[in-house]
């Protein structure tokens, strides 16, 4: 072997153990970088003040459009069957059925008489009752449905902000220590329950909304509590 090419070879040795040396070097360094900011970024619910200093928005959900519409058709459909009510009650007639003339042919309707008083009056409450209670449900659940969760001043009380029948909100201020989740953030779906202490039903929170401060929210709000 002549002296250029072992002085070629061991060059080129030189090279290739530096280029590796520092490569590694940057490895090393990038990985460093990444764990620390890992460690200084991730918090849990232990770490976040709750004593905030103005009003702050945990959970947004705005969708006035669907709750506008939803309320015109439950109204629509009490006068409809407030209408078949009264109609019932007040424009059937008692028309005995002429036994002699039913057959096997007979249509179901032509074999009762409507107008008698336990059908008149069994068709008349139950359209009110179906009328009524279409209605009543769906308020329920448009006051029940909140558009706004505010973390107050301090941190020691919530204001639900939810929807109203006729386009307006309204406004509920409740101690912190009075609300109560139902179900963690992380596992529900479609809607998300929050009881309040002495009242009837759930709040509801609909997963289609945005957590503002998702942290926040679990340390309040989103804890479970016993009464």
């Amino acid at each position: 072997m002549s002296l250029l090419s072992f002085a070629t070879i061991v060059l080129k040795r030189g090279v290739t153990l530096r280029l590796s040396h520092y490569f590694s070097n940057i490895n090393r360094n990038h990985v460093s970088r990444n764990y620390s900011f890992s460690s200084v970024t991730t918090k849990t619910v232990h770490d976040v003040n709750t004593k905030v200093a103005k009003d702050v928005i945990l959970f947004k959900y705005e969708n006035p459009t669907f709750f506008k519409y939803m309320n015109i058709f439950a109204i629509v459909q009490y006068m409809f069957w407030s209408y078949l009510g009264v109609f019932a009650f007040n424009s059937l007639r008692d028309a005995p059925v002429d036994k002699s003339t039913i057959t096997d042919e007979t249509p179901w309707f032509r074999r009762i008489n409507l107008g008698e008083n336990k059908y008149r009056n069994t068709l008349g409450t139950v359209a009110l009752v179906v009328g009524t209670g279409s209605l009543a449900m769906v308020w329920m659940y448009t006051l029940k449905s909140v558009r706004y969760l505010i973390l107050n001043k301090g941190g020691q009380h919530l204001t639900f902000v939810t929807y109203g029948p006729f386009g307006n909100n309204r406004i509920m201020k409740v101690p912190i220590e009075n609300v109560s989740c139902k179900e963690s953030r992380k596992l529900a779906k479609v809607q998300l329950p929050l009881k309040v202490k002495n009242t009837v039903m759930h709040y509801m929170l609909d997963m289609r909304g945005e957590f503002k401060n998702p942290l926040l929210f679990d340390s309040t709000a989103g804890l479970s509590r016993k009464w």
